[in-house]
């Protein structure tokens, strides 16, 4: 039974990508029998962003005038989030914003619109997943949120702590790549891997907003292909890649 186990934990590391060193493995008969099923089980276990809109929650981390002349592509940030807490609307899909120190770092800035946010929150701690967030989140999607897509500043920082905390507590994050940075792009591209090795979805703002929608055949399928219509601003990712 032990080694049964310890097949099974080999198959789930093998699948998510993880250097497994085996020095000797030996099979028995019995055990070849049993090999598809748990593989099966495996495969079952496995994340792969697949992300449902009724269980989804839009998260926009401190855009914030004060951080506009300090963070490298701040105005195409903005822009990209924009279009995130557009489609939020569209789609109606909880927006939920944070603000860091909003007595001396302002307010969200005038180009992303969050009007539609179910609650903007003041924070000094770095995570976005403050006591009140959590609250909040409980009552959001009849309680049943599994997907956060993530948005913001800085990479390193902020976000970064906003990922961990949630997969802590196992929802599946999505960071948008083009809608994140930090005042450093050394910062911001090792926070990205660092993300990745953690298990969260490093994507594009186009490829969630159509994943969002699913289908061309979607009533919002129109409006959502109108905030992608202008390809977004370059945000010097593709020479860090």
């Amino acid at each position: 039974m032990l080694f049964k186990i310890k097949l099974f934990i080999f198959y789930i590391f093998y699948i998510n990508g993880m250097r497994v060193k085996i020095r000797y493995f030996i099979l028995y008969e019995y055990m070849c029998r049993s090999m598809t099923d748990l593989f099966a089980l495996a495969m079952a276990h496995r994340r792969l962003g697949n992300i449902k809109l009724n269980e989804t929650v839009v998260f926009v981390c401190d855009i914030q005038e004060r951080f506009r002349g300090a963070v490298e592509y701040f105005s195409e940030i903005a822009e990209v989030s924009n279009r995130l807490t557009e489609a939020s609307r569209i789609l109606n899909i909880p927006l939920i914003v944070t603000e860091q120190y909003p007595k001396g770092l302002g307010s969200t800035v005038s180009e992303v619109n969050i009007t539609n946010a179910v609650g903007v929150f003041p924070k000094t701690k770095f995570s976005m997943v403050l006591p009140e967030v959590e609250e909040k989140l409980k009552t959001l999607c009849g309680g049943n949120v599994r997907h956060i897509i993530l948005c913001g500043v800085e990479a390193h920082v902020c976000i970064q702590q906003t990922v961990i905390d949630l997969l802590s507590q196992d929802f599946e994050v999505h960071v948008v790549a083009d809608a994140v940075s930090s005042r450093n792009q050394v910062d911001r591209i090792f926070a990205f891997e660092r993300f990745r090795q953690m298990g969260a979805y490093v994507t594009t703002s186009e490829a969630i907003l159509l994943q969002l929608v699913g289908d061309k055949d979607h009533p919002q399928f129109k409006e959502i292909q109108g905030l992608i219509k202008v390809l977004p601003p370059g945000s010097g990712l593709i020479n860090k890649l």
